[in-house]
């Protein structure tokens, strides 16, 4: 059966709020209440990315779906997958990106069903947002290699995510903005209030203007490359929105869906070929 090129269907936005859009990670102080962000839907057309998979680039698009199998198979396994799956995703992106090195740094596993019996777990974030922001992304270098940083901080650096899953994905997929779509206007810093420190993202309002992809039926196989932040300016994307989304066409009886996205710290010695 022929593929449809596109898909309609709603992703949720930040919806304009008096002040700076903040949630708590932790439990709030008492009687402060735990987020003031509101989604805002918008019925969007989302391209079949199947159609031309192999186009897509991180720094034409902001991300890129690669063929990257991997024998590790213990993801509910957290020391298994520091000690084994963290270090297999950094040479992964070492090759692909022509890095002189990469720094696994967090990483989340995502599965509604057993999220509600497991808080290690967390549920597809079906709110388009962007994992870090200009001031952030460098802050997480200080914050992950502080003897280094300011040293790293002085050439090109990005921060990807390598999003896998772990089934093939038949429901809450992740749409996916061309980040040169994407308006500085439609991106809103938002605090992630910790225990310890406050993380800011980007929340992101609609425009018509976004450009928006998926890639149905993802497979195990097959990791997609989401770029959160690229310290170049010289014209190239420097990160993409993305958000999971209900499919108008999942099956009903869809099982949850499995991932784990890896958060990375990709670093040049110098100028790295354009269109990694």
């Amino acid at each position: 059966m022929p593929q449809s090129s596109h898909i309609e269907a709603t992703l949720n936005f930040l919806r304009p709020v008096a002040g700076r859009p903040a949630r708590y990670v932790t439990d709030p102080p008492p009687g402060v209440p735990r987020t003031n962000i509101e989604s805002e839907p918008h019925r969007v057309t989302i391209e079949n990315g199947r159609l031309r998979e192999h186009s897509f680039t991180l720094d034409a698009h902001g991300f890129a779906l690669l063929r990257a199998p991997t024998r590790f198979a213990d993801f509910y396994d957290e020391d298994a997958i520091r000690d084994r799956y963290l270090p297999e995703v950094e040479a992964v992106l070492k090759q692909a990106l022509v890095a002189s090195r990469v720094v696994a740094f967090d990483h989340n596993v995502r599965n509604a069903r057993r999220a509600a019996i497991n808080a290690a777990l967390r549920e597809p974030a079906k709110r388009v947002h962007n994992d870090y922001t200009y001031r952030s992304a460098p802050q997480r270098v200080r914050d992950v290699l502080p003897e280094e940083a300011e040293r790293l901080l002085t050439r090109r650096f990005a921060i990807v995510n390598l999003w896998r899953p772990i089934a093939p994905v038949l429901e809450s997929p992740l749409a996916l903005a061309e980040g040169l779509s994407i308006a500085e206007r439609d991106l809103v810093a938002s605090d992630l209030i910790y225990a310890d420190r406050i993380g800011e993202t980007f929340s992101v309002t609609w425009n018509p203007a976004h450009r928006w992809v998926y890639f149905p039926h993802q497979q195990p196989e097959e990791a997609l490359l989401i770029k959160c932040y690229d310290s170049a300016i010289d014209g190239r994307a420097r990160l993409s929105a993305h958000g999971a989304f209900d499919d108008p066409t999942s099956p009903p009886d869809a099982p949850p869906r499995e991932s784990i996205e890896v958060r990375t710290l990709v670093f040049w010695d110098a100028e790295h070929p354009a269109d990694a």
